[in-house]
């Protein structure tokens, strides 16, 4: 009998999703490794990695950059994954699988231009991938208000399908234990929203008075966005947890 313990290794495993990945891999039995610089561990440079990933049978990517540029969004990801790679490679790892957005490839933020040369190189490279698209967590909203200027929080009018981060750590997990697949598959959350409405529930929860002030999209980023670009295909996997539900059971 098979008395392999697989070992999983969550590169942002202290963030938003990147913890609760961390969670998902304990309750399916797996060992999670943590892969962060708090552990001493740095995707830019590739430090830390070959001890990180030795003996590990996966990589979930979860690892982020908050920046609104693409230049820095570019960077980050291509030193990011071309170290995660490359360290993946010599350990053996059987399956890589990288986190992206619904919709990276369709709206031209500059953020996701990052996520589509993550993309790439996942897709080119040498380890065994899948690829993962998520839409916008729950905790979005909370976060646009928290980068606004007070006393209002500007909200942009997008439509996105917001998910449950818990539920995409479930399926990042199952995913990484069960065979590469070598294609993108999409999780979304159970119906769309708009952003702006989201951060004035967000607001109500928090007890806060903070006015959002909402904003309409503009140009051609604005109109990728109301042709459905942040929406999930018909393929997805769509998740339980309303953007209601879930600010009602905090």
């Amino acid at each position: 009998m098979d008395t392999h313990e697989p070992r999983v290794a969550v590169a942002g495993g202290t963030g938003v999703v990147g913890a609760k990945v961390v969670d998902a891999v304990r309750r399916a039995g797996a060992t999670p490794v943590v892969i962060a610089r708090s552990a001493g561990i740095d995707l830019t440079t590739g430090a830390g990695l070959d001890a990180a990933l030795d003996g590990a049978d996966a990589v979930i990517d979860a690892s982020n950059i908050e920046t609104m540029s693409g230049k820095k969004s570019v960077a980050f990801f291509e030193a990011a994954t071309r170290h995660l790679l490359a360290a993946g490679e010599r350990a053996g790892v059987r399956h890589h699988v990288a986190l992206s957005i619904v919709g990276c490839d369709r709206v031209d933020m500059p953020y996701y231009l990052g996520k589509r040369r993550q993309e790439e190189l996942v897709a080119a490279g040498p380890v065994p991938w899948t690829i993962v698209r998520a839409t916008q967590f729950h905790e979005f909203a909370g976060q646009m208000i928290d980068r606004a200027p007070r006393p209002i929080a500007p909200g942009l009018r997008m439509t996105c399908q917001p998910v449950a981060a818990a539920e995409v750590a479930e399926h990042l997990v199952a995913t990484a234990l069960g065979e590469p697949q070598g294609t993108t598959l999409e999780v979304a959350g159970p119906q769309p929203e708009r952003l702006d409405r989201l951060m004035t529930q967000e607001l109500a929860q928090r007890g806060e008075r903070r006015v959002v002030v909402p904003l309409p999209m503009v140009g051609k980023m604005g109109r990728q966005v109301r042709e459905g670009g942040l929406l999930p295909g018909p393929g997805a996997t769509i998740g339980q947890q309303a953007f209601a539900d879930w600010i009602a059971a905090r």
